[in-house]
């Protein structure tokens, strides 16, 4: 055996064998092969009932390979460029000089599991780290290609260690560093210039069925076969770096970054504020349902649920910003981040809205009334003003009421108990994120039916299709139901508000079939004027044919044959190696049929 203690990246047990725990697995690792101890290879474990769905939806092949892509990140970053402000061209020059290597090609993976990606083999520079899109319509955006799985040398000595949480670690996957806050157990005698391995604590369920880490943060680590988490981070090692901060200093301080990585499984660059309101980091689906929605100049399009803003923005800009962007989301800070994006890519048509999806059609008794918009917010550069149009209801988010209890303030609406004491707490303790200056947002009662002419609906999901991801537990087939079922409640406000001719996009970040297919059955089903519409650009695979029994008698309808190849699936096992994802496109035909 190879002396040292290397990380390698292997494939793990298939999910459709006879299952054994995650620790009894490792275990048995270690004890045949010391130097897996230190290897990436993490295990997604399914509620069972769901990994049995899966398994008939997919096959257990597909699911394996679908289970095991999706702990991995993407092996390349996917830039979006503001158009209206500079081109591919200029970016890639820009980010040759921001980017550490940019002219090296990127080492192939150590596990020998590369497979061409066609993104790169079109590529006019296809050994370029950095390289651009060549599907046509799409030449505004910029790959930046990283590498892994990488071997890691960790000595020849037990190294000292740093868990972090599951979060952390998929963020740092993606290129982050380790953040202060994201550090939870820390062998001892660590001090600041220490190189240390750094491995992830996941979730696992406990005896009362609930999940959870089986540390408390600030654990100190043995590194020997007697501390009790010793099993638990076998194969869930993702790099080694240098601590910034001592072991005490990482639980004292609140902020700041605990770990600075120097050797990753996956080598992927940072863009954080990296040519603000020149780019957008976006992954390369979500661009493809913005095109496929194809918005024109002077339309009225509403995005339903649209922070943080990458889709808002995108359509803003294939638009060259002329036209009504109506974008709504139901919690208050969502939308100042859609402000606060659009500002900073210098977007003028987008206009924003605190408004709950499942109430995006208003009432009969509130077409005819037409309260004061919001003012302008002083501090962002998006105009949040109503343009002349009959068809949207707002009413201005109310200031701070200090009125005594039980008094209703100008004659006006009661306020309640709870109200007050909030109001009070804000005054003893300042203004938050919400009533600060520059934070005020519009509340919308909704929009008149057919008053649209495109409308996005990129639904909160289950999200099981994001990756890197190391934990997908917590789902039930009841919950994935839940889904569905809070998806086409929207869905039914969406094709209300959608004039005849217009176009409904709906897309969702997950591999789930009962909140992709399942939805554009239901919605051919119901709505017999709504019909499937061709997709430009096309890269991703088809639908789901067929239907799944489940064992309590509910049967779920997908896609018929003839339909699978209007729907865009994005695999990510796929040689495309993207995030799962789902895309479909509906025409709205005659209302009165």
């Amino acid at each position: 055996m190879k002396k040292g203690r290397e990380l390698f990246v292997g494939s793990y047990r298939s999910l459709h064998q006879t299952p054994i725990s995650p620790i009894q697995f490792q275990q048995t690792m270690s004890h045949s092969d010391p130097s897996n101890r230190y290897s990436y290879t993490p295990i997604l474990n399914w509620n069972p009932q769901v990994h049995h769905y899966f398994l008939k939806a997919y096959g257990a092949d597909h699911f394996s390979r679908i289970s095991t892509a999706l702990t991995r990140p993407s092996r390349y970053s996917c830039i979006r460029v503001n158009t209206l402000r500079s081109t591919g061209d200029a970016v890639i020059h820009k980010l040759r000089s921001l980017v550490p290597n940019a002219d090296v090609p990127p080492p192939q993976s150590d596990s020998g599991d590369d497979v061409a990606n066609p993104l790169k083999e079109c590529s006019a520079a296809a050994a370029a780290p950095i390289s651009k899109c060549e599907i046509p319509g799409l030449d505004y955006v910029v790959f930046v290609w990283g590498s892994g799985p990488r071997r890691i040398h960790y000595g020849d000595a037990p190294p000292k260690e740093v868990i972090v949480s599951r979060k952390c670690a998929e963020a740092v996957l993606r290129g982050a560093q380790v953040y202060v806050p994201g550090v939870m157990a820390c062998s001892a005698h660590v001090e600041k210039g220490d190189t240390v391995a750094v491995s992830v604590a996941v979730e696992k369920q406990g005896a009362d069925g609930g999940w959870g880490i089986a540390m408390t943060r600030g654990t100190v680590l043995q590194g020997s076969e007697t501390d009790p988490y010793y099993f638990e981070r076998n194969g869930l090692y993702i790099g080694q770096g240098t601590a910034m901060l001592s072991r005490a200093g990482m639980f004292r301080v609140s902020e700041g970054v605990g770990v600075d990585m120097k050797d990753r499984v996956y080598e992927l660059h940072s863009f954080h504020n990296v040519l603000e309101g020149e780019i957008f980091l976006q992954n390369l689906p979500s661009i493809i349902a913005a095109h496929a929605l194809d918005p024109q100049k002077g339309e009225r399009i509403l995005d339903m649920c649209a922070a943080p803003g990458g889709k808002t923005t995108a359509i803003a800009i294939l638009m060259k910003d002329e036209g009504e962007i109506i974008a709504t989301d139901r919690s208050h800070n969502k939308v100042l981040d859609i402000q606060k994006l659009a500002a900073e890519m210098g977007l003028s048509c987008i206009k924003t809205f605190k408004l709950d999806a499942l109430k995006s059609v208003c009432r009969r008794d509130d077409i005819d009334t037409f309260t004061d918009p919001c003012c302008n917010n002083a501090k962002i550069d998006v105009t949040n003003q109503v343009l002349d149009s009959p068809n949207l209801q707002v009413e201005r988010v109310s200031p701070l009421v200090t009125e005594d209890k039980g008094k209703k303030p100008n004659g006006g609406a009661y306020v309640s108990k709870a109200d007050i004491r909030k109001n009070m707490r804000r005054a003893r303790n300042g203004p938050g994120r919400n009533q600060c200056v520059g934070g005020r947002v519009d509340r919308s009662k909704g929009f008149s039916p057919d008053s649209f002419d495109r409308v996005l609906l990129d639904a909160p999901c289950s999200a099981l299709g994001l990756r890197p991801r190391l934990f997908a537990g917590e789902e039930t087939i009841q919950s994935l139901r839940n889904h569905a079922k809070y998806q086409r409640r929207m869905f039914d406000q969406a094709v209300q508000l959608v004039r005849p001719g217009g176009i409904i996009v709906y897309s969702t970040c997950t591999i789930n079939p009962g909140e992709n297919e399942a939805l554009v059955r239901y919605a051919l089903d119901k709505y017999k004027y709504l019909s499937l519409a061709p997709q430009h650009p096309r890269i991703g695979g088809p639908g789901l044919v067929g239907s799944c029994e489940f064992p309590d008698g509910y049967i779920e309808e997908w896609l018929r044959p003839g339909e699978e190849d209007l729907v865009q699936r994005f695999d990510p096992s796929s040689p495309l190696d993207t995030i799962g994802f789902f895309i479909a496109k509906f025409l709205v035909g005659s209302k009165d049929t």
